[in-house]
């Protein structure tokens, strides 16, 4: 574990290295996969959610070296050798070999960050920065992941989200609804209730007490985000403030639910996704079931998450 950390914004296109106070250290311009956000295995697209740098590799290689299989190849990257090679994905100067810490996220089968081979490394000068165009890595310019890979060492903690950076990250916890009630119904019944017009009645589930409750609070302490996780594995009521959406809060909550439920013992989740909602869902793992169905007026599909045992969580181990 280390005390500075990472977050990359797939929106901004930024690299930030931030220190433990919350400072940020340093700030570079990157390139993220042209394909967008995205887990699965050869989709080319770049993963999302929370990571550790498990190797760091070519210590002392000089600036611009080519590496192909973690390796150097003895050459230098020039506007020459690329004419030769157009069709190469130049990895260059500097490796940061991530692994995912997420289960059924980034972690393990095919989501699996490290085994498909998602770096932070150096680009040809000749690759635009600030613009996605990358196989899934992050491109960096070659002097700057070469100051990165001398600050950093192995074991930091890597966070990669699609909204920007705002600052502290907000706080989420996992509460039963005796603490949780009186802090998320105000905001159920702002974007519930107030925004989508789902009748008051039904919004109030006298059921709420059985379930455990995600709750998201920005660093001011206010609650932003909420969603619940019932006895049978069922995900639901999942909101977000409006200034808080497009942030990847929705995401946290989500995963946050997920992790609660691998810790129960569950092998599966499963959520009734407002169809405005599935592409959502469908980018964290879970997959359509059974025909479009109407709850409250508003078209719903049954989806579901598949779970690796709780057991199998070692990130940051020297595996």
């Amino acid at each position: 574990m280390t005390a500075m950390r990472i977050h990359v914004s797939i929106e901004e296109q930024a690299l930030r290295l931030i220190a433990a106070d919350g400072a940020c250290i340093r700030r570079y311009t990157v390139s993220t996969a042209l394909n967008g956000p995205g887990e699965i295995q050869d989709s080319g697209c770049t993963p999302r959610g929370r990571h550790r740098i498990r190797a760091k590799i070519g210590d002392a290689a000089p600036l611009g070296a080519v590496f192909r299989g973690r390796r150097p190849t003895g050459e230098i990257w020039s506007t020459d050798l690329a004419a030769q090679f157009p069709g190469r994905d130049w990895i260059l100067t500097r490796i940061l070999w991530l692994s995912g810490c997420e289960l059924g996220r980034n972690r393990l089968g095919k989501f699996d960050s490290m085994r498909r081979y998602i770096y932070i490394h150096g680009t040809g000068d000749d690759q635009p920065m600030g613009v996605p165009l990358s196989h899934g890595c992050i491109r960096m310019r070659n002097h700057d992941v070469l100051e990165l890979f001398d600050l950093v060492p192995a074991g930091t903690q890597v966070d990669i989200e699609e909204g920007r950076y705002a600052g502290q990250v907000p706080t989420i916890r996992i509460l039963d609804w005796t603490e949780a009630g009186a802090l998320v119904m105000p905001l159920r019944e702002e974007v519930f209730v107030g925004e989508q017009g789902v009748p008051a009645e039904l919004e109030r589930d006298p059921n709420d007490p059985k379930y455990r409750h995600a709750v998201a609070r920005d660093p001011a302490g206010r609650v932003i985000g909420t969603g619940r996780l019932l006895p049978d594995g069922h995900i639901g009521r999942m909101a977000v403030a409006a200034d808080w959406r497009s942030q990847g809060i929705g995401g946290r909550i989500l995963e946050a639910l997920v992790a609660e439920a691998q810790r129960q013992g569950r092998s599966d989740v499963v959520l009734n996704a407002q169809i405005s909602a599935v592409d959502f869902y469908l980018r964290h793992g879970f997959a359509p079931e059974g025909e479009i169905f109407v709850e409250a007026g508003i078209q719903h599909q049954t989806m579901r998450r598949k779970l690796a045992p709780a057991a199998i969580s070692v990130c940051g181990s020297g595996a």
